[in-house]
């Protein structure tokens, strides 16, 4: 009898932490995009992440969240106005890259 509850608690162990890598610490180890929007919703998006290509996703994937109901789309890459938003994106981020400590802006 105590076999087969050692067993069972050796079957039940493992089934838990089957999909626990190393270094995984809950994130998705696949593409998180299946469906992705083309038209044009840029004036209702809050924030974007853009995650890389890597080992568990061989596209770029770029995460909108909206800014009404904090909902989370998938934008096409290839779409003009999404290239457009992550260029007004890169030259904020280059503007605030540029900000010295005293709070002035360099030129470059």
């Amino acid at each position: 009898m105590s076999v087969i509850l050692l067993l069972s608690t050796l079957l039940v162990f493992l089934t838990i932490t089957e999909g626990i890598g190393p270094g995984d610490h809950g994130e998705t180890l696949r593409c998180r995009c299946i469906i992705k929007e083309k038209r044009p919703i840029g004036r209702y998006i809050g924030e974007v992440k853009v995650n890389p290509a890597s080992s568990h996703c061989r596209d770029v994937e770029i995460i909108a969240t909206l800014k009404k109901d904090g909902k989370k789309i998938c934008l096409n890459p290839d779409a003009p106005w999404v290239k457009k938003v992550l260029q007004k994106i890169r030259a904020v981020q280059q503007i605030q890259l540029t900000t010295d400590v005293s709070g002035h802006k360099e030129l470059l």
